[in-house]
């Protein structure tokens, strides 16, 4: 199976980053938001394959307040989703949150998922590595519990998908990257409920996964909305 074969089969609807971002602006514009009155918060991997997307949204909605941790998992709480909403401007009284929210996935030449090709190394990598490292871990039925001090991140990984996760299954890398989505958009949304005031804010959330393919960086888009006056409305992309 090829590349665009096993996207179609794993990701339909899937549509290329530039499309990807262009879409929420030209969405939200009917909506009242522009890159000049509303921040741009994301939250994707820190691996560095993962920033073409995070360039493209700065280029689109400007600056972007970095919500970033390993595998996108959303790590900064209270204290971070405050600073983020506390920068945006706060044009006629009214802020406005644009929420980008992804976890990521390669796929290679050949169809096979969790491998991808990066510039500089000779042989073939991975990706997302932090979801590979804890898959091994399930594999081998040696997962670490507790916090790691030298391992944080991680550490919060195993912590937060072992709830997501039935006792005794190991899900194939797919699986695992889709239940990071959910509990990616489970937290996204306890933290805005959290910190947005929206009876004098305005938001958009963005989430889906990120896959990097041969030839660029795909979205396939998920639950994408807007609250705006309170009233949450759906988006399709």
């Amino acid at each position: 199976m090829k590349f665009q074969e096993r996207l179609n089969e794993s990701f339909p609807g899937a549509v290329t980053e530039e499309d990807f971002v262009q879409a929420t602006h030209r969405i939200l514009s009917q909506k009242g938001f522009t890159s000049d009155n509303a921040i741009a918060c994301v939250g994707v991997c820190r691996d560095e394959i993962t920033q073409p997307l995070v360039e493209r949204v700065r280029k689109t909605w400007g600056e972007a307040f970095n919500f970033s941790s390993l595998a996108g998992m959303l790590f900064l709480g209270k204290t971070g989703f405050s600073a983020a909403e506390q920068h945006a401007p706060d044009e006629e009284e009214k802020e406005r949150y644009v929420f980008f929210a992804l976890p990521h996935i390669a796929i290679y030449t050949n169809g096979e998922i969790g491998v991808c090709r990066r510039a500089g190394r000779k042989n073939t990598s991975s990706a997302c590595g932090a979801l590979l490292a804890f898959k091994k871990e399930l594999d081998e039925g040696r997962v670490q519990l507790g916090l790691d001090v030298n391992d944080v991140e991680q550490s919060l990984i195993r912590m937060r998908l072992l709830q997501e996760i039935p006792y005794g299954q190991v899900p194939d890398l797919l699986s695992l990257t889709q239940t990071t989505l959910r509990v990616i958009q489970s937290d996204l949304k306890r933290m805005i409920d959290l910190t947005v005031q929206t009876d004098r804010s305005d938001y958009a959330v963005f989430t889906g996964i990120q896959i990097h393919g041969p030839d660029g960086n795909y979205i396939w888009p998920a639950l994408c909305y807007n609250v705006v006056n309170g009233a949450q409305e759906e988006i399709a992309i």
